[in-house]
């Protein structure tokens, strides 16, 4: 059964064949032709996840995954969310993106944040989604050298560190994207079985 991933992220295609196996196969964006950026003009993580697996269903056929992650912080009232990647404008910087959120963040006692992930299947005209949270605060300088986006300043809840202060298979093992993958692999792995 082939799957078509709605993205090029190499580190996600990898993750995601190494949990299913050989049961699916697992396509990127490149390889069913697709270039350029896909639609994310929803408002929610939920709405954006949806929108980029339609996009795909419908223009090439194929059974899609797709996902949406965001930062939510409380003091904001869960800003950045939907426009985590482009919170400091759509050039889409980590680093500006850190440093307006620090600065947002600088008179607030309150630092707690979660990630969430929802991720977002069509598969046979059936659509599901999959929600996957960690839980944490924001820290009050960038610290770490590892991961991407926000995981500087973002300290898991029951941890010392970053996200980008841990080894990728650390913070696999309780991230939300990680969590909504497992949820999406499980149910496909049963689905295979059916």
């Amino acid at each position: 059964m082939k799957i078509c991933l709605a993205s090029n992220n190499e580190n996600k295609l990898r993750e995601i064949k190494h949990k299913l196996g050989e049961t699916f196969e697992i396509v990127s964006l490149a390889d069913i032709g697709h270039v350029g950026e896909l639609p994310e003009n929803q408002k929610t993580l939920e709405g954006n996840s949806l929108e980029k697996a339609e996009y795909i269903y419908k223009n090439y056929g194929i059974d899609c995954i797709a996902d949406d992650t965001g930062l939510e912080v409380v003091a904001l009232d869960g800003a950045p969310g939907v426009y985590s990647s482009r919170y400091a404008g759509p050039h889409k910087s980590s680093e500006d993106n850190m440093n307006l959120l620090l600065k947002n963040l600088q008179i607030k006692e309150d630092r707690r944040a979660q990630f969430r992930t929802i991720v977002t299947l069509i598969m046979n005209g059936k659509t599901k989604q999959f929600e996957g949270r960690v839980a944490g605060k924001i820290s009050k300088t960038k610290s770490g050298q590892e991961g991407f986006g926000y995981d500087p300043i973002f300290i898991p809840k029951g941890y010392e560190q970053t996200f980008a202060e841990m080894s990728l298979d650390e913070k696999n093992k309780i991230s939300h994207r990680s969590e909504a993958v497992e949820k999406l692999v499980k149910f496909l792995l049963k689905k295979a079985k059916e």
